[in-house]
């Protein structure tokens, strides 16, 4: 998702040049391929056809996809502890600064 966000748009291809000028183990072109379109599957990316391949499209921002990972990490430690995991978080709060506890306040109506 990282070459995504910063490559917008791209093929299989673009996105493992992206990827191999990066990291120092090289990526193989299927590794590429099976993941992307398992993103695809799952609505992260968008993919219309271009040529013999696809041009893949993000669907959320970074923001957004950490947004949502957030939501439902949140909902699903709720589901599996309860209230102990709720006066864990709240424990959390206190303990930061007004700022920041402002901060989160103003956050939690936007969202």
């Amino acid at each position: 998702m990282d070459a995504m966000w910063r490559l917008g748009e791209a093929n299989v291809r673009q996105v493992l040049g992206d990827l191999n000028a990066r990291l120092d183990k090289q990526r193989a072109y299927t590794t590429v391929m099976t993941t992307m379109v398992r993103l695809y599957k799952r609505g992260l990316l968008t993919r219309r056809p271009q040529g013999k391949g696809n041009l893949y499209a993000v669907t959320m921002s970074r923001e957004e996809y950490l947004a949502a990972r957030a939501r439902a990490e949140a909902a699903a430690l709720v589901d599996t502890y309860g209230d102990a995991v709720l006066v864990h978080f709240a424990k959390h709060v206190d303990a930061l600064d007004a700022k920041r506890r402002q901060a989160l306040r103003r956050l939690a109506r936007r969202d």
